[in-house]
């Protein structure tokens, strides 16, 4: 299924090869109408910015690790929330991370949700189906 131009396209900012792999069979196996960008680190999710601002679709939503090489999703999240257009872009944190100060610093940047991945190909087709039905179909997008 081709998607249409009027569809924004979903990003993925995933490090770890196992769980891109994961991540994109489940969207594949959706068949969503959104193309998936994916930057495989920070520093290429930060790439996107000036490609955004010479007029490339800006996703959907933004699905976005948080321990990463050469910048953080963190620190992502940080500089995606201090822009003026891009700020209002929702990110949900898909990651292994548990621990408590990466869920409070996540909200404290401004994350729209905080998911825990799934183990499972069977849970992530779960999460995958909740990600397109609430951030691609029912929310409304203020650009």
């Amino acid at each position: 299924m081709n998607p249409s131009p009027q569809v924004p396209p979903i990003m993925l900012v995933e490090d770890n090869p196992m769980d891109l792999d994961l991540t994109l069979r489940a969207f594949s196996k959706k068949r969503l109408g959104n193309n998936i960008l994916v930057a495989r680190d920070g520093e290429e999710a930060l790439a996107f910015f000036p490609r955004w601002e010479a007029g490339d679709p800006i996703p959907a939503v933004i699905l976005l690790d948080i321990n990463m090489p050469k910048v953080s999703g963190l620190e992502v999240l940080r500089q995606l929330k201090a822009h003026e257009r891009f700020r209002r872009i929702p990110v949900v944190m898909l990651t292994s991370s548990r621990e408590d100060r990466d869920l409070k610093a996540a909200y404290d940047l401004g994350v729209n949700s905080y998911i825990e991945k799934p183990v499972s190909f069977s849970k992530f087709m779960e999460v995958a189906d909740h990600i397109e039905l609430y951030w691609c179909v029912l929310n409304e997008r203020p650009y």
